[in-house]
């Protein structure tokens, strides 16, 4: 698999001294499932078809991204489809002949196959290259033809054909299958109001009888918005458009509980920068002026992030983690808004210790933390910062920024 990942690997020692309070924690082999799930952070696509692909992965992983999906699906032509997966082939076994030093920032790598039958081909193909992935991204999973648990056989018998390339730092197989899968929830059986509650019931059990193959789920908001002939404009959120807002609470509210769930990740952010905005800006000034980062604001609303912003707000505050982006520009955007502040780290510490329930007012005396009904959030928030780190009191998101944005 990729990595071992550390986000803001990047930064220079004394800038992460000055930045966090706790470290962010590597992630590699070793890690379980939720714990990689949590860190997999931006996770940018990449068209199968795209030149240099190799460099270009390593390249984006120096810069920070944590986690890269090579797409044969939509995001190529039809009539590109097996250039795209020799593309794939080629530039899989190319970084698996690289030395260990050139792969110390490889980003955990995916491949998106269209079909099941797609999925084995390309990973037989791989052979032991295959071992360098950390699994599959499965588009428009639902079970009601059949198609997702088709995309799980494959998967397994990939597992069991390639497997033995996959072994820890120690040279022990894995404690995990070698290869897990990120299914997409985006078919229409699982978007239409009348199939949708069936549709992830079913995806819920399927989920459940093979829960050692999954990492997360994602959520395919444009094939969603597709259903309807719709798509949101760079002045709105996902949640703005009422029926694909409808689908995401579905399938977190199946998905996503605290007592059994996985973990769910935001949905893509489509928009580039230059085209023309109509709504005010979504981005304060407040917090970029006392951290002396006014250009910074200026450079975020040019490049149509504030949008990105507020999205990713609400990601979070609807239980999902990381995102999916399709630009290497929103990577530190969504990196620096899943670091945990210091004063909720406190809060979910406090909560997590108070054993025998209880309510007190939070440390800074802000909040009120009742340590049952909070508890929940609270191991959920230590997860997420065990990936991302701990800010330091006095630093922002606009530091954060700042210092990953050069």
């Amino acid at each position: 698999m990729g990595g071992p990942v550390l986000h803001y690997s990047y930064l220079t020692d004394s800038a992460r001294g000055r930045l966090f309070a706790r470290l962010p924690r590597r992630l590699g082999p070793s890690s379980s499932p939720q714990a990689l799930a949590v860190g997999l952070g931006a996770t940018l696509y990449t068209p199968g078809i795209r030149p240099d692909l190799a460099e270009t992965v390593l390249k984006r992983g120096r810069s920070g991204c944590a986690s890269m999906v090579l797409c044969l699906e939509d995001a190529v032509a039809d009539a590109d489809v097996g250039l795209a997966e020799d593309n794939v082939v080629a530039a899989v076994k190319d970084l698996a002949r690289r030395d260990a030093s050139a792969l110390e920032a490889l980003p955990l790598l995916f491949i998106r196959p269209r079909t099941p039958e797609q999925l084995l081909d390309v990973g037989r193909r791989l052979g032991a290259a295959a071992g360098l992935l950390t699994g599959f991204v499965l588009p428009k999973f639902e079970n009601a033809s059949g198609r997702a648990e088709r995309f799980l056989d494959a998967l397994d018998l990939l597992n069991r054909e390639v497997g033995a390339c996959a072994r820890t730092p120690d040279g022990a197989p894995p404690a995990r299958p070698a290869l897990l899968a990120m299914p997409i929830i985006e078919h229409p059986v699982t978007t239409h109001r009348e199939t949708r509650a069936g549709a992830l019931l079913g995806v819920r059990d399927l989920l459940r009888a093979r829960q050692e193959l999954i990492l997360s789920v994602r959520l395919g908001t444009t094939d969603m918005s597709a259903a309807y002939g719709l798509r949101r404009t760079r002045d709105l959120t996902i949640y703005d458009v009422a029926v694909v807002a409808e689908v995401i609470a579905d399938v977190v509210g199946l998905l996503g509980r605290a007592d059994e769930g996985w973990v769910i990740s935001g949905p893509v952010w489509e928009h580039y920068s230059g085209t023309e905005r109509i709504l005010r800006p979504q981005l304060r000034s407040t917090p970029f002026d006392a951290a002396n980062s006014a250009a910074l604001r200026d450079r975020l609303l040019g490049a149509n992030l504030d949008g990105l912003i507020r999205e990713i707000e609400l990601d979070l505050a609807n239980g999902l983690v990381g995102k999916t982006v399709i630009h290497p520009s929103h990577v530190p955007v969504v990196h620096a808004l899943h670091v945990v502040g210091h004063e909720e780290y406190l809060d979910a510490l406090d909560i997590v210790a108070a054993e025998g329930g209880g309510a007190v007012a939070s440390r800074s005396g802000a909040r009120m933390n009742e340590a049952k009904p909070h508890r929940a959030w609270a191991q959920r928030t230590l997860a997420r910062a065990d990936a991302f780190g701990v800010a330091r009191p006095d630093v922002t998101f606009a530091d954060l920024l700042e210092a990953s944005m050069k």
